[in-house]
């Protein structure tokens, strides 16, 4: 189950859930109350759950105990509260642990962190959104609250503009009327043609290039990771403050580096195959 730009939970599709008898509804329950802590609170009651879920409070409460007793959920002393314990994390971990994109990116990666002293991410496209899962802080770090995991629409940032460059038309177009059209800062580009023209765009130079639009007081800098067929798997981006980068030094002195990286990166990929 994916979240919404806005990070409300969204559930299945339906019609494709109706089609296969092998679907099991319970599962989905299941995950529907681990995905009610997606929004801003850390820890929510069993009404709270219920609502953030969409289920009623008979059947959160069975899974709420379910979950307690597996070790995902856990009580807060003295309150009526629940909360994920570190036990999540474990699938975090193991997607890390065998995500061969993130083993082939990271010594990449880690340089430009080192030499530049600037963050640097590696994303991949979720529905929508791409989804940070690597990140090495530079010396100044731009966006504390961004970690590893965080989600954002594809269509607001560089790397997500930059991945949607190496993808066919008809399947940007579906990411672009999935997409919920709310600014992020007063900067962000919402009007769909015009974005439509910043893919096309980037697919000619081959790089994105994003300033307060995303967040404010940041500008990235994005280039796409590609397959053999030259379609995009991920993107790679460096994050720079304002305060002390231009657009104009940006496009000058960390464009190159990004599509440098994410060339080798994809190389790096198809020679691992190859073998």
């Amino acid at each position: 189950m994916s979240k919404s730009a806005a990070g409300t939970p969204q559930k299945p599709d339906e019609k494709a859930v109706q089609r296969s008898s092998l679907f099991v509804g319970s599962t989905e329950k299941a995950f529907q109350v681990l995905h009610a802590f997606d929004g801003p609170s850390r820890h929510m009651t069993l009404v709270d759950i219920a609502r953030a879920s969409g289920l009623d409070r008979s059947a959160t409460q069975r899974l709420v105990h379910t979950l307690e007793v597996l070790g995902y959920l856990y009580r807060v002393p003295e309150t009526r509260n629940y909360g994920l314990t570190t036990k999540v994390l474990q699938f975090s971990y193991n997607y890390v642990r065998a995500n061969e994109l993130i083993d082939k990116a990271s010594p990449y990666l880690l340089d430009i962190s080192r030499r530049l002293g600037e963050t640097t991410n590696l994303l991949e496209l979720d529905g929508h959104e791409i989804v940070f899962v690597a990140r090495f802080p530079g010396q100044h770090l731009v966006n504390i609250d961004i970690v590893v995991g965080a989600r954002l629409p594809a269509m607001f940032t560089a790397a997500g503009i930059a991945i949607l460059s190496r993808l066919s038309d008809e399947r940007v177009r579906e990411i672009l009327a999935s997409t919920r059209l709310d600014p992020l800062t007063h900067y962000t580009e919402t009007h769909p043609d015009k974005l439509l023209e910043r893919v096309r765009k980037v697919a000619r130079r081959g790089y994105a290039v994003i300033e307060n639009e995303t967040v404010l007081g940041d500008i990235s800098v994005a280039a796409p990771v590609t397959d053999h067929g030259g379609m995009a798997v991920a993107a790679i981006n460096i994050s720079v403050p304002t305060s002390r980068w231009s657009i104009e030094r940006v496009e000058a002195e960390l464009a190159q580096h990004v599509q440098v990286a994410a060339t080798s990166i994809s190389k790096a990929r198809l020679s691992g195959y190859q073998r």
